[in-house]
């Protein structure tokens, strides 16, 4: 094998084994993706039905449901649009309350009920998800006190 050869041979190795980590990589990188989807979206059946993936929205007034003793609790939300009831069994972080923005991660189970195994609660009692905050400005509505987001870079004060 002449050395040109060999050093071609070496090349196309190299070349080979870089696309097969990107590869693997990006696979790996893919099956990790938690994408976020708003009820209007789970209600018409644009989430994945065999993934998990993360559903925001606003819990709906008198919807908190707990049995005693249980840990098990069912509460709907809501984008305003569309609602999605969702199931989680644990304990609620302490800002849940109904009225709040929240974010759980989970499934979408039998008959469109979201098993959620995480609910994120979030500090700010104005805080909205940015998808139901957005339906509620194009309603006009009052309740939504954030203004839209705009670049978050600030000019040089020099």
């Amino acid at each position: 094998m002449t050395p040109r050869r060999r050093r071609m041979v070496l090349v196309g190795l190299i070349l080979l084994g870089v696309g097969g980590a990107v590869a693997l990589a990006l696979t790996a990188f893919q099956d990790n993706l938690l994408y976020y989807y708003t009820p209007t979206q789970v209600s018409a059946g644009e989430a994945p039905q065999d993934r998990v993936f993360r559903i925001g929205g606003m819990v709906t007034e008198g919807t908190f449901k707990r049995e005693p003793g249980s840990l098990e609790a069912r509460f709907v939300l809501t984008d305003y649009e569309s609602n999605v009831t969702v199931s989680y069994t644990g304990v609620l972080p302490d800002l849940f309350r109904e009225g709040q923005g929240i974010i759980a991660r989970g499934k979408v189970g039998q008959g469109g009920l979201f098993v959620a195994g995480e609910v994120l609660a979030k500090h700010d009692e104005n805080y909205m998800p940015p998808d139901v905050a957005d339906t509620l400005r194009k309603q006009g509505d009052k309740r939504v006190t954030t203004p839209i987001a705009t670049s978050t870079v600030e000019p040089n004060a020099e």
